[in-house]
């Protein structure tokens, strides 16, 4: 569904976005529309459109979303790594703790 408007790059940027979609299990139709909302909002960003929401305009771009929810702190734990931790440690109360308490948990324990 690629529009006469549309850059090349836009184009291929579409296709990518909807073959993954498909690849994650969505229905045709849906990754279709997936996928063309993505181009229209970068688009709308950019100017490129007649029209567009203060959501578009506004919002941080989803390939800068993407990058930022991709990359995590060097030497970061998970909740998951945490709890294992504190589990092999004794710690009691594990399972009502947030990742930020378990990290104070487990720091604390290897520490004294």
């Amino acid at each position: 569904m690629p529009r006469k408007e549309w850059t090349p790059k836009q184009e291929r940027k579409y296709e990518y976005i909807k073959e993954s979609e498909r690849r994650q299990g969505r229905p045709p139709r849906r990754a279709t529309e997936i996928a063309a909302r993505t181009i229209q909002k970068e688009r709308a960003r950019r100017g490129q459109t007649k029209t567009a929401s203060r959501t578009s305009v506004r919002d941080i771009s989803s390939s800068r979303r993407g990058g930022l929810r991709s990359h995590r702190k060097a030497g970061g734990r998970t909740r998951d790594q945490l709890y294992n931790e504190a589990r092999q440690l004794g710690i009691r109360g594990r399972s009502k703790m947030n990742k930020e308490q378990l990290r104070r948990a487990v720091d604390r324990k290897k520490a004294g």
